[in-house]
C-alpha cells in the first residue's frame, strides 16, 4: 500500500478503507481483435472491480495498420495483465518488456482469443502455453489432450492449430478440484452457447490443465477429444491463467465463466484465491446458469 493510502486510512479510518481495499492493480490490454473488444473489455473490467480486489486500467493499442512503436504499456506497474488482444505484432520494445515482466514474476490472464495472435513470437507462445489460428501447425508444438485420467501431449497429429464447432451448450469437466481456481467446483458443469476451442497447439511447457470439455464429433468441426478449457502456465517466475471461454458479452454472463475468471485473475495476481465460496447459482452437470 502506498504512503498516501496509509495516510488516508489513518486520517479517515473505515470511511476510506473501501477505497483503499483495492490492493491489486490490473491492466487490460486491448485495441485489436476479431472479437468485439470494445464490448468485452468493460465487462472484464467490471468483473475484476466487483471482487473488491482490483483497481483496473486499460491500455488500448493503435488500430490495425497504424504505427505502434509508442505502444509499450507499463507492464511492471501491475500485479496482473489481462490480455483481450488478437491483432498485429507489437513493437520489439513492447515484446521485450512483456516477456521480461512475466519471466521476472509478473502475472497474466489470457482471455479467449488472446491465444490466437503472435504465432511467430516464441516467448508469447510459451507464456500462453497453447494457441490457435495464426498459421499454427504441428511445427508450433503438440496438442493438449486428456487421456486415461491425465494430460497427454499429442506430438503425432499434423495439421492446423485452432478450430471450434458452432456455438453450443457444452459440459465442462473439472480435472483438478484441488487447485485454488477450481477448488469446490462441481466435477461437471454446463456452459451455455459458447465457442468450444479445439486443436490448440503450442509449447505446452509447465502447463497444467484445470478443466476440459468434450468436443463432440457429431457436431461440425467436432474433434472427438477432451479439449482444454482452463489452464495454468508457469513462465519464469510468473503465473498465467488461460481461459478459452467467453466469446462475447452473451457468453460472459455464464456463471461458470464469471467465477473462474475472477478466481483465475486473483490466483494469477497473488498465487491464492480468497473468494473461494461457490455461489448458489453455479451451473450443475445438466443445467446452465447465467446472470443478466
Amino acid at each position: 500500500m502506498s504512503m498516501l493510502r496509509w495516510t488516508l486510512v489513518l486520517a479517515f479510518g473505515f470511511c476510506v478503507a473501501a477505497t483503499g481495499a483495492h490492493g491489486l492493480d490490473a491492466l487490460i490490454v486491448d485495441g485489436q481483435n476479431n472479437h468485439d473488444w470494445k464490448a468485452t473489455t468493460p465487462v472484464l473490467k467490471q468483473l475484476l472491480e466487483e471482487t473488491g480486489l482490483f483497481k483496473v486500467d486499460v491500455a488500448t493499442s493503435p488500430p490495425k495498420g497504424a504505427p505502434n512503436g509508442d505502444f509499450v504499456p507499463a507492464f511492471a506497474d501491475y500485479d496482473v495483465i489481462v490480455l483481450n488482444y488478437n491483432g498485429e505484432s507489437w513493437c520489439e520494445a513492447a515484446e521485450k518488456s512483456f516477456e521480461d515482466y512475466v519471466s521476472g514474476g509478473g502475472n497474466v490472464v489470457s482471455y479467449h482469443a488472446a491465444d490466437n495472435p503472435f504465432a511467430d513470437w516464441e516467448g508469447y507462445c510459451h507464456i500462453i502455453g497453447v494457441g490457435g489460428w495464426g498459421g499454427r501447425t504441428e511445427k508450433d508444438g503438440p496438442m493438449v489432450r486428456w487421456k486415461d485420467g491425465k494430460m497427454f501431449l499429442d506430438h503425432e497429429t499434423v495439421g492446423r492449430g485452432g478450430s471450434h464447432p458452432p456455438q453450443h451448450d457444452f459440459q465442462i469437466i473439472t480435472r483438478d478440484r484441488n487447485h485454488p481456481i477450481t477448488k469446490g467446483l462441481p466435477e461437471k458443469w454446463m456452459h451455455r452457447k459458447d465457442e468450444l476451442y479445439s486443436l490448440l497447439r503450442g509449447p505446452a511447457k509447465n502447463l497444467h490443465v484445470l478443466a476440459t470439455a468434450y468436443c463432440d464429433p457429431k457436431i461440425k468441426n467436432g474433434t472427438g477429444e477432451h479439449e482444454p478449457m482452463l489452464m495454468t502456465i508457469k513462465y519464469g517466475k510468473g503465473r498465467v491463467f488461460h481461459t478459452t471461454l467467453g466469446h462475447a458479452v452473451e457468453q460472459m454472463t455464464n456463471v461458470g465463466f464469471i467465477v473462474t475468471f475472477q478466481r483465475g485473475a486473483e490466483w494469477a495476481a497473488t498465487g491464492k484465491v480468497t473468494r473461494g465460496a461457490v455461489p448458489d447459482d453455479f451451473p450443475t452437470a445438466d443445467k446452465t446458469s447465467v446472470r443478466n
